[in-house]
């Protein structure tokens, strides 16, 4: 196991220059079964990372960029008539891979988004009244761009608590921006990685019923416990003048995903069982999209994370 791990990490290194958080939390979907959501300027490389995991475990891949005239039917798929044969004949859409890139979500209308729901959370999509299953693994990675708001559609809270991370891309160092330019220059962004950096399909599988199989003691079940229920009444466990900033607190999903979180980091670390590090390894990725603050929070500039930061403070580490 922990060679096909360190393969998988070996190989978006070989292409992605920096970005560990983007790298890890990649591999913690993978491993996890989930969705990730990533927030970054354009140029970050966030294309490239999906594309090297999908090359790095012999998946197939598809990008979809969003438009707001992107229709339901361009993503899943839809019936086509044949003239020759007078039948209607399915076309399946870029939805049915193992991965897919959803680019700029946000620039899609709601009804366009609303389709991915069903692929998200129960792996499947109906076509014509048809059911047709999602390849496994599927992952979905969507991109959304802070800066450009006009002409965009909000992300509703129903499909944002779908996606297991929220991963926010920073600017890359000094030092890394100069070894990307080297790395354009040699070619290795476009170069197709080695046979003998890949995984198989049935590898990552195996990863996959590992972690189901990583333990988790009921002293750290009850600290996730108490993580999401200070989210929903945080005025009884931090400062009540930055408590007051939040809206709703994380849903069932929401714990759920921190513990399916930790125990794909344990299985990364090496161990069979988790430990409150795990917990809190990728906690602002985990929680940042499910905790919703008001209108005040973002005229104070206060953030997800400082709520998070508080929270995890205050509730007592096993």
């Amino acid at each position: 196991m922990d060679n096909t791990i360190n393969k998988l990490m070996e190989a978006i290194g070989t292409k992605v220059v920096g970005q560990e958080e983007l790298r890890l939390s990649m591999i913690v979907a993978l491993i996890a079964k989930g969705h990730v959501l990533l927030e970054s300027l354009p140029g970050l490389a966030k294309t490239l990372a999906a594309k090297t995991l999908a090359e790095a475990v012999n998946g197939t891949f598809s990008r979809v960029q969003c438009t707001p005239d992107l229709l339901p039917s361009d993503i899943i798929g839809t019936q086509i008539y044949n003239y020759n044969n007078g039948t209607f004949e399915t076309k399946i859409g870029p939805v049915h891979a193992n991965f897919v890139l959803l680019d700029e979500i946000n620039r899609s209308s709601a009804k366009t988004q609303s389709a991915m729901l069903e692929a998200m959370q129960e792996h499947q999509v109906s076509i014509a009244g048809v059911m047709y299953r999602m390849p496994d693994p599927f992952i979905v990675l969507a991109t959304e761009n802070p800066i450009e708001q006009e002409g965009t559609y909000e992300l509703p809270e129903a499909q944002l608590d779908r996606f297991l991370l929220k991963v926010v891309v920073p600017y890359p160092k000094r030092e890394e921006e100069l070894s990307i330019l080297n790395y354009t220059l040699g070619g290795q962004t476009i170069s197709p990685l080695p046979e003998s950096a890949k995984v198989s399909l049935e590898d990552v599988k195996r990863l996959q019923q590992a972690a189901h199989q990583v333990k988790v003691d009921d002293s750290i079940k009850n600290y996730i416990i108490n993580i999401v229920a200070a989210t929903r009444n945080p005025k009884a466990i931090i400062d009540p003048a930055l408590a007051k900033y939040v809206e709703y607190g994380v849903s069932p999903r929401g714990g759920i995903a921190l513990m399916r979180i930790a125990q794909a980091l344990a299985l990364i670390h090496g161990r069979d069982y988790v430990t409150p590090d795990d917990v809190k390894e990728l906690r602002y990725a985990a929680l940042r999209h499910r905790i919703i603050l008001n209108f005040e929070a973002a005229a104070d500039e206060i953030h997800e994370e400082a709520i998070i930061d508080a929270i995890f403070s205050k509730i007592a580490t096993p």
